[in-house]
């Protein structure tokens, strides 16, 4: 798998899906890399059927977020607010990630 220029935090733009959750943009809540997949919060939601595990636990079914291919997103430039690719640059010998458009710092 490629590497996943996206990191928790970051404003993405999700590329492809169902009518409701395509061209929305959402933050991200957890990365896996060694799956290539991201957690976008409030996007693809799912309804899982859960039993409670322990006394107390919740139980009945219950919405949560689904993950999604790192490659169905695109990071959103916080400067330009618009959908970009990901560049690298190094700084005092650092290496940052860049707008590929506008080459401001992320």
């Amino acid at each position: 798998m490629s590497k996943i220029n996206i990191k928790v935090g970051d404003t993405v733009k999700i590329l492809t899906g169902d009518d409701k959750d395509r061209n929305q943009t959402g933050k991200v809540l957890e990365v896996s890399p060694t799956e290539g997949k991201v957690i976008v919060e409030k996007h693809n939601i799912v309804t899982k059927h859960v039993k409670p595990r322990k006394a107390g636990d919740p139980s009945g079914i219950i919405q949560a977020e689904s993950a999604i291919y790192a490659c169905k997103v695109q990071l959103v430039c916080p400067k330009c607010k618009q959908q970009t690719r990901v560049g690298r640059k190094t700084v005092d010998g650092k290496k940052v990630r860049v707008c590929a458009k506008c080459k401001a710092e992320f």
